[in-house]
């Protein structure tokens, strides 16, 4: 009788510890909320994202209902709490992984477009325009995203932020090797009253040299690479090869400490080895 008083007791004062910080708890999930969804805008803003104020909602449920969508799934396929968490953690990081993938490909064709960015400001100078207005020409005759960042950058400039001070926004948006080169050449050209057109030519010339250059040593590094990534795979076809006609065949090393030692270390020596091998591989220009 006196356990179930004290079991009663507990479960009561449970109760209301859960009730009295109920109103915390809603406040730091509200919060932790509104930080996210700004979070998510941002991110959105930064990769112009159509119709993202008529979608944003949409949006913004897929990032909540993707964790327990996947969460259940994992719960229902290996009937755990591990297959329930790992499926919620990888449902956290789908739509972060997913907006970097989108934001990688977009700077891939930002900087694909920079050459010709770089020829139609220098004829636009050519014709007479100023700076400003070959950077109009640019916003109106390329496709996105160079007409979105460019566009942005003359839109700045039109409320009240200086041309040096808007161009440096754009290179601490978009971060690329080739554009920081272009916007150095704009300031110290600007600067020093050199002639852009000159510059542009130069910079045109160095920039298609410099990729002629990176093609060359993918070229040269392609033998290695294709290399890593066929000693990488080698084990794990091993061993579906060894479960397809043996699935006990790695019990004697499951089974005892000095084989799931040797397994340990075989990882570890892969993980060297495949990082060894990526980076013999990449030559940085």
């Amino acid at each position: 009788m006196s356990l179930l008083i004290v079991l009663l007791s507990i479960a009561t004062a449970v109760i209301l510890i859960s009730l009295g910080a109920m109103p915390y708890i809603q406040d730091a999930l509200a919060s932790w909320r509104m930080k996210r969804d700004r979070e998510i805008t941002t991110q959105l803003d930064a990769l112009f994202y159509e119709g993202r104020n008529r979608d944003l909602s949409k949006i913004l449920k897929f990032y909540y209902a993707l964790p327990v969508i996947l969460g259940v799934t994992g719960l229902v396929v290996y009937q755990n709490l591990i297959g329930l968490f790992a499926g919620a953690i990888i449902g956290l990081f789908i739509p972060s992984l997913l907006l970097r993938m989108k934001d990688a490909q977009r700077r891939m064709k930002f900087d694909g477009q920079i050459l010709n960015a770089i020829m139609i400001m220098s004829s636009s100078l050519k014709g007479g325009l100023s700076l400003l207005q070959a950077l109009e020409v640019v916003a109106e005759e390329m496709p996105a995203p160079m007409s979105q960042e460019i566009s942005l950058v003359v839109g700045e400039n039109k409320m009240g932020v200086p041309l040096e001070e808007a161009l440096k926004h754009l290179n601490n948006r978009m971060k690329l090797s080739e554009l920081t080169l272009l916007i150095n050449s704009i300031l110290v050209a600007k600067g020093t009253g050199g002639d852009l057109t000159k510059v542009f030519s130069r910079l045109s010339t160095t920039i298609r040299d410099n990729r002629k250059l990176r093609d060359s040593i993918k070229t040269l590094t392609m033998q290695g690479r294709m290399q890593g990534i066929i000693m990488s795979a080698l084990p794990f076809i091993f061993i579906w090869w060894v479960f397809t006609f043996n699935r006990n065949h790695f019990d004697i090393m499951l089974q005892s400490d000095t084989g799931r030692m040797l397994i340990f270390v075989g990882i570890f020596l892969q993980v060297v080895g495949m990082v060894l091998i990526r980076r013999f591989s990449t030559i940085r220009i």
